[in-house]
């Protein structure tokens, strides 16, 4: 699964689950250079009332333990939040495939600077998903990214 599209679908998938589950719909996974899955999850924080769970960090943990991260690539629905957007860095994570940044604007362009490849693909599934989720939950949306 090579595509950035095709990447991208596993993880709209785990933000639709995410959202069936009353959560919000955030998904990400994270592949080998091969493009094998390693790893898929979505934010988690209303589900296990944990507000560390975000979409990448649930992927990247049920990605298990890898000996080296940077032929990796996160796929994530919306732009990677500071807190992700450190992990993406901590790990040295070589590249990063983001769904939108319309609704939200994290730090891709610090991880672009820093030497990730990031792709931000404006795709129409994920702003629809997030401009949906916001309009009817303004309150849990600005838990959720901080504010």
């Amino acid at each position: 699964m090579n595509s950035p599209q095709a990447m991208l679908d596993v993880a709209v998938a785990e933000a639709r689950k995410g959202l069936s589950e009353g959560g919000i719909p955030i998904g990400a996974a994270l592949f080998g250079a091969d493009g094998s899955l390693l790893g898929s999850g979505h934010n988690r924080r209303v589900q296990l009332d944990d507000p560390s769970i975000h979409a990448e960090t649930d992927a990247f943990r049920n990605a298990g333990r890898q000996r080296g991260y940077r032929s990796t690539t996160m796929v994530t629905t919306l732009s990677p939040c500071w807190y992700c957007s450190g992990l993406v860095r901590q790990f040295n994570i070589g590249a990063v495939v983001i769904g939108e940044s319309q609704t939200f604007t994290g730090g891709h362009d610090w991880l672009a600077e820093n030497g990730v490849s990031v792709t931000v693909l404006d795709d129409e599934r994920c702003v629809t998903l997030m401009r949906e989720f916001i309009a009817a939950n303004p309150d849990l949306w600005a838990e959720d990214i901080g504010e």
